[in-house]
């Protein structure tokens, strides 16, 4: 491999000479070699950095800071990066040292040598476009590095949506097509009062719809930046106005309106906002686990459990049991909740760990946010589509079930009181007679009426009642 040599205020180092990447990306390849999850390994960060940098090199031309030739290809250069054309120039770990210093040289190095080669200049002729002075102008990584990070995660939070959404449609039509399949609804896993299956789905797609709005409530909260701040929030080596003129120029870029922070003291170390949408992203995953717990419940058997779904057959369940067929989705899905969990834990450790002016553990932030979206987005495309749309209901289970249980006499509350239900209950605990056999059998209702309190739509919506 050919090389180049690049010098740093640590001292000259070999860098490919092929790579748009320069001497602090090489130095940061070198010494955070952890997670190997790159900055590479998520565009829609690669394409926040570009964004960042775009909006920084605009404010700073109006405010006649940057030379309009340079300019131009910086303009170009960023535009190139946005539209995903150098993802593989940054392949710095999420993981690393520095507060993200690391992957904001990494921007700064590419988007230079991009411009510098549009120039008809040589990678590494920082003399004519400097990754630090033009690039970075106005800045530090204290403020470009978070507000790439907030800008990734509202996009990242746009696609999580749409795979909730997904998941949530599969549930509702499957609550349409279950819609008059009378079952046995259960509270702490004994038998409570008959619903229909159609009911139970619509629960469920009921429950994640309401992570829509929670996720966007969140997300909002990355609207609020701190670009001017620079080092700590002083505004040091930012010029008067550039604050406002840089959040105009993301707010364009973006479509959406970004709001410099009132005090950019108090919001360079904040990761409030982190914390906050990582608790959204694990109280979705606490609902998708329990949904989860839920499908492997209904499913399970098929002889000796509920059996009252079926969920598709995906691959044999053992290697010694002939025949038999796991509920894997289900179960990846309560795995993947589980590390959103855990990663909900490292986000709040991390931000706890600020120090003073700033936080340097945004890093694992991002990774654990990240992956947390990432893991999701792929269990509710798999959940909806290898197991939810292909599951069919046992529906004569569910009747027999309902008609057997003893939870249907407390359809016959309103008519023959408290007293008489819990003695027909009790009785029919005792004897293994059915609620319907032994209503008759005592005389407390005549047949017409039984059958009348009995029709599953008395038994399922609230309806007028009396003895």
């Amino acid at each position: 491999m050919k090389y180049r040599i690049e010098s740093d205020s640590i001292g000259e180092m070999k860098v490919p000479s092929t790579a748009y990447y320069g001497v602090q990306t090489q130095r940061a390849i070198d010494n955070f070699d952890i997670s190997r999850i790159k900055v590479s390994d998520y565009p829609e960060m690669v394409k926040a950095l570009g964004i960042v940098k775009l909006a920084a090199a605009r404010a700073n031309y109006a405010l006649g800071l940057l030379p309009k030739d340079i300019f131009k290809a910086v303009e170009d250069a960023c535009k190139r990066v946005i539209a995903g054309e150098f993802d593989k120039e940054f392949p710095v770990d999420l993981i690393q040292g520095g507060a993200g210093t690391s992957t904001n040289m990494n921007a700064n190095e590419v988007i230079a040598n991009i411009a510098l080669e549009s120039l008809g200049k040589e990678r590494g002729d920082y003399k004519s476009v400097s990754p630090n002075d033009h690039i970075n102008l106005s800045q530090s990584t204290n403020d470009a590095y978070p507000t790439a990070l907030k800008v990734t995660f509202i996009h990242s939070n746009i696609e999580l949506i749409k795979h909730l959404q997904c998941l949530i449609d599969s549930f509702h039509r499957k609550g349409q097509e279950f819609a008059n399949i009378l079952k046995m609804g259960r509270t702490e896993m004994q038998d409570a009062v008959p619903m229909t299956l159609g009911q139970e789905f619509e629960a469920f797609a009921e429950n994640l719809r309401e992570e829509v709005t929670r996720l966007n409530q969140m997300a909002k909260l990355f609207q609020e930046i701190n670009m001017g701040a620079t080092a700590i929030g002083t505004g040091i080596n930012a010029t008067p106005g550039y604050a406002e003129l840089v959040t105009t120029k993301l707010t364009e870029l973006m479509g959406m309106e970004f709001i410099k922070a009132s005090n950019l003291v108090e919001a360079t170390p904040d990761t409030g906002s982190y914390v906050i949408y990582s608790s959204a992203l694990k109280r979705l995953a606490v609902k998708l686990s329990k949904i989860s717990n839920d499908l492997r419940l209904l499913s399970s058997g098929p002889r000796c459990g509920f059996n009252e779904i079926n969920l598709p057959s995906l691959q044999p369940g053992s290697s010694i049991m002939p025949g038999k067929v796991n509920p894997v989705v289900p179960e990846m899905v309560n795995e993947v909740c589980y590390k959103v969990i855990g990663n909900d834990l490292t986000v709040t450790f991390a931000a706890e760990a600020g120090q003073l002016q700033l936080n340097a553990m945004e890093p694992v932030i991002a990774e654990a946010i990240l992956e947390s979206i990432t893991y999701l987005s792929r269990a509710m495309d798999a959940l909806s589509q290898k197991c939810v749309d292909g599951i069919t209901a046992n529906e004569d289970v569910c009747h027999d079930l309902v008609m057997k249980s003893i939870g249907i006499v407390t359809a016959l509350n309103p008519y023959i009181g408290y007293k008489n239900s819990a003695m027909i209950a009790k009785e029919a605990l005792k004897t293994g007679k059915g609620v319907y056999e032994l209503v008759l059998e005592h005389k407390v209702l005549p047949k017409e009426k039984l059958d009348e309190i009995l029709v599953p739509e008395n038994m399922i919506e609230p309806h007028p009642f009396g003895k």
